[in-house]
C-alpha cells in the first residue's frame, strides 16, 4: 500500500509539473508542439538516469524507483498527446511538421534514454 501511495504522489507532482513546464515550453514556439516534446525529452533523459542509476549503482530501492518512474515521470512525460498532436498535424495536411514532430520526439526520447544512461554509469561513489 505504501508503494501505491508513493506512486500517486509522484503522479501529482509530475501532472503539474508537466502542465508548468510544457507550457512554459511551449509559449517560446507556436507552430510546434516544443512543450510536449521538451517534456517527452526531458522525461526520458530522467527516467534513463533513473533506471540506470537502480541497475548499475544500486542507489534507489524498489519505493523511490517507482515514485520516480512509475509516479513522477509516468505523469510528466505525454505519449497521449504526442499521438493526438501528431494527429492534428495530419489532419491539417502540415506533413512536413508532422514528419518531424515524430522523427525528433522518437530520436530524442531515445537520446534522452541514451544520455542518462550514461551519466548514471559515470556517477561513481555517490
Amino acid at each position: 500500500m505504501r508503494l501505491i501511495l508513493l506512486i500517486g504522489v509522484g503522479g501529482f507532482i509530475g501532472a503539474i509539473s508537466r502542465y508548468l513546464v510544457s507550457g512554459w515550453m511551449q509559449s517560446l514556439a507556436t507552430w510546434f508542439p516544443v512543450g510536449t516534446l521538451g517534456v517527452n525529452l526531458l522525461g526520458s533523459l530522467f527516467l534513463g538516469l533513473v533506471m540506470y542509476l537502480s541497475e548499475y549503482q544500486g542507489l534507489l530501492n524498489e519505493e523511490m524507483r517507482g515514485f520516480l518512474a512509475i509516479g513522477v515521470l509516468g505523469a510528466f512525460t505525454t505519449m497521449s498527446t504526442f499521438s493526438y498532436e501528431s494527429f492534428k498535424l495530419l489532419e491539417q495536411n502540415e506533413i512536413a511538421t508532422l514528419t518531424l514532430n515524430i522523427t525528433a520526439t522518437v530520436f530524442l526520447s531515445l537520446l534522452g534514454i541514451y544520455v542518462g544512461k550514461i551519466i548514471a554509469l559515470n556517477l561513481k561513489g555517490l
